[in-house]
């Protein structure tokens, strides 16, 4: 089967997120060049986790919470996230501020600067 550049890109964020740490759906999506489809995250979670063993119990929603609901994977996915060392409060949130994945995003070296030039832009003759 065939898999379209979005769900390539989608599976290639969710495999770099670090043990320890989480992502939302929301970040993932803009991380793989879909900023406005938060949505099609929870798509290839649903069609994809298994089949490319992808770390799905990293991805939580904006609010630090677990989606599913309890009885349909809920129960795992807080397991599996406490193996990790991370924890929940007393309303069943992660902290985002301790917990979410922030990649280092690749800066340019930044130039030198020149000296400025001492070469003359020829003016334009009026009409």
């Amino acid at each position: 089967m065939t898999k379209s550049p979005v769900v390539k890109a989608i599976c290639q964020v969710i495999r770099k997120i670090p043990r320890g740490k989480v992502a939302t759906y929301g970040q993932v999506a803009a991380m793989a060049g879909n900023p406005r489809d938060p949505r099609s995250v929870g798509w290839v979670l649903h069609g994809c986790s298994e089949s490319e063993k992808l770390p799905w119990f990293r991805v939580i929603n904006r609010e630090g919470k677990i989606s599913l609901p309890p009885g349909e994977g809920y129960e795992v996915q807080h397991s599996l996230l406490e193996s990790e060392g991370i924890y929940f409060d007393f309303r069943d949130r992660i902290d985002l501020k301790k917990f979410q994945w922030q990649p280092e995003i690749a800066v340019a070296p930044a130039k030198k600067k020149s000296a400025p030039s001492t070469k003359k832009i020829p003016r334009r003759k009026p009409r």
